[in-house]
């Protein structure tokens, strides 16, 4: 008879596909953000709204503050203290 040893390499592989996705995703929407603002300030021709609508969207997006208890919680790390 042989032992019931739980396998969670497939789980771990699939975990580890999604979240690589969704950082390449992420990256990628940042890139396009970037770019966009960059655009905007480059150009003289582009009009005042869309440069102040560019600037708002990458300050909004990637330069907001996130406090370290709401990256810890996301983390696991109150969840599982012992495993930190």
């Amino acid at each position: 008879m042989t032992p019931y040893i739980q396998n969670e390499t497939d789980y771990l592989a699939e975990k580890f596909m999604i979240l690589e996705y969704h950082i390449a995703h992420a990256s990628k929407i940042a890139l396009l953000k970037i770019q966009s603002w960059k655009f905007a300030v480059k150009n003289p021709e582009v009009g005042t709204r869309y440069q102040m609508a560019a600037e708002d969207m990458v300050r909004q997006s990637l330069m907001s503050f996130v406090p370290n208890s709401h990256v810890l919680s996301e983390e696991g790390f109150y969840f599982r203290p012992i495993a930190n």
